[in-house]
């Protein structure tokens, strides 16, 4: 029996009292496999950073997750970081580095949330650090207090680009999405175009405009309860074939 394809997915550091720890939330290790089919790998975020090259020669997907902390903001702006925006400088480390390099290795990249925010950043584009705080656009983050099944139920709809990846798994040119986050996409970083932007114009999805590697990158959260969702299980399933597609050429 052939082995599944490998995904890699970048650990946040994490300090549980005097030590430091490597987490993955388990809903996104979940996603990979029921998801995509994939055998998912935990990469840890070290200070200095492991050699990602080498990491990724033996991957068939990178699969950046969201997260708690924010990229910190010296990565994209002079604008300093606000009060109380939690950071993680080891896996902004081995997220910025991985990316260009997923890119360059032709790895299947699909990004969500933070991950989104990661490519972003790793391209040269810059975010919003509060988007609610942003003339024009609406509040886009989850009332914390609200069960999870509120917060990540679907909240608002999303246009999608015309001809786009995400319309063709749609099945139509609009989707309605969670929304968890309070930072978000600015100006574009390169090669990337648009696929999805929410009402009020905030851009809320982007892949890599190259028709070799597979690069997606959303702002919202399809690994949640993937199996019931069709146009997440769709989004799973693009990058599971792109990771397969890898595997295939490896071996």
């Amino acid at each position: 029996m052939r082995q599944p394809p490998l995904v890699g997915l970048p650990s946040d550091r994490k300090q549980i009292g005097h030590h430091p720890f490597q987490a993955v939330g388990e809903k996104y290790l979940r996603a990979v496999v029921d998801g995509a089919g994939c055998l998912p790998l935990v990469i840890p975020s070290l200070s200095p950073p492991l050699d990602l090259r080498a990491v990724l020669g033996n991957l068939d997907g990178l699969l950046l997750t969201g997260a708690y902390s924010n990229i910190e903001p010296h990565h994209y702006t002079d604008e300093p970081s606000y009060p109380g925006n939690l950071h993680d400088p080891a896996r902004d480390a081995t997220a910025l580095g991985i990316v260009p390099l997923a890119i360059e290795m032709r790895v299947p990249v699909l990004a969500l949330c933070r991950g989104c925010q990661e490519v972003n950043v790793a391209l040269g584009g810059t975010l919003y650090q509060k988007v609610h705080e942003a003339p024009g656009f609406d509040d886009h983050r989850e009332n914390p207090d609200d069960p999870l099944g509120v917060q990540y139920a679907p909240s608002h709809p999303i246009d999608l680009a015309p001809g786009g990846l995400l319309e063709r798994i749609a099945g139509g040119p609009v989707a309605q999405v969670n929304s968890l986050h309070g930072q978000g996409l600015r100006t574009l970083g390169r090669g990337l175009v648009v696929e999805a932007t929410a009402r009020d114009g905030l851009v809320e999805a982007v892949r890599l405009d190259d028709p070799g590697p597979f690069l997606l990158a959303v702002q919202w959260h399809p690994e949640w309860r993937v199996g019931e969702n069709p146009f997440y299980l769709g989004i799973f399933q693009a990058f599971a074939a792109a990771c397969r597609e890898r595997a295939e050429q490896r071996s």
